[in-house]
């Protein structure tokens, strides 16, 4: 892609995201959460109506009478922006690319983090690290993301959720609002992901294609594994074979829901011929 195709692109995804976070977005994102990153400010005497939760055990037994710790939002937040690279993202029948929509979802939450004066950083992972952009603030900033989002050429083409979430852990030692987007045809992440989510508000992003789901009966077929880029001769009349490849989809489907759930993280499932606008503010309207 020469530059001037880039920008173009560049440009094209702007207008069309950022009047979704400004419109659509913003507000949202700032209701869910702005208001789960609290510091704390200082203690003052217990009044009537105080939380007893935040009652502040030491400084009570000192001076023999109740004191709560105050708290104050925190003035900004930052989010990253963990996005799979690997080869099955570059899949797609109807009417985009698995890439397509991951790039434009992840322009949307940096948009609506940029109205919110948050800092946004990246991540772009295959089965290792292949792009870590620290978390900054600025139009310009989010534009470089939305550039590599676009152009950049991952060395692998296999993917491994874990490495995302370890590398995660280790850079981002304060909260931050993390979303992965990815579709999670990965496993052995789940132990990752509870250190991880302890940390981090974390929400997965599912993106995938309904094609993707089960194997039709078209005799006997060649198929590229998007991952190892094999060839391989695949009898799609036997049940057998269909039945197996359903399995092993539901499976994964079944276990990426099961990881995020069970650690106290947020799901999203975004089909590729559907709406993410929809999708996304249900969420944050569920959340906020």
């Amino acid at each position: 892609m020469d530059t001037k195709e880039l920008l173009k692109k560049v440009r094209k995804i702007e207008i069309k995201t950022r009047r979704l976070s400004d419109h659509i977005f913003g507000g949202e994102y700032h209701s869910t959460f702005k208001g789960r990153g609290m510091t704390f400010s200082e203690v003052r005497q217990y009044q009537f109506g105080d939380d007893v939760r935040n009652i502040d055990w030491n400084v009570t037994a000192r001076y023999n009478e109740p004191f709560v710790k105050v708290f104050e939002e925190e003035r900004e937040l930052t989010m990253m922006l963990v996005a799979d690279v690997s080869g099955s993202e570059f899949f797609g029948t109807d009417q985009q690319l698995k890439s397509e929509i991951v790039t434009e979802i992840a322009a949307t939450l940096a948009f609506s983090a940029l109205q919110n004066n948050d800092k946004i950083g990246l991540i772009l992972f295959s089965d290792g690290i292949e792009l870590y952009i620290p978390p900054k603030k600025g139009k310009s900033h989010v534009l470089r993301i939305i550039r590599e989002l676009l152009e950049f050429k991952p060395k692998s083409k296999k993917t491994d959720v874990a490495q995302a979430l370890k590398f995660l852990s280790g850079v981002m030692k304060k909260k931050a609002i993390v979303f992965v987007l990815s579709d999670f045809i990965a496993d052995d992440y789940q132990d990752t992901m509870k250190i991880a989510a302890k940390r981090h508000d974390i929400t997965g992003i599912r993106i995938y294609d309904q094609r993707e789901e089960e194997i039709p009966s078209l005799g006997i077929v060649q198929m590229e594994d998007e991952e190892t880029g094999e060839l391989l001769l695949v009898n799609t009349t036997s049940k057998k074979v269909r039945n197996n490849y359903s399995k092993y989809y539901r499976d994964r489907v079944a276990y990426y829901k099961d990881s995020f759930t069970r650690s106290g993280a947020g799901v999203i499932d975004v089909r590729t011929d559907e709406s993410y606008v929809k999708k996304l503010l249900g969420y944050f309207k569920r959340r906020g």
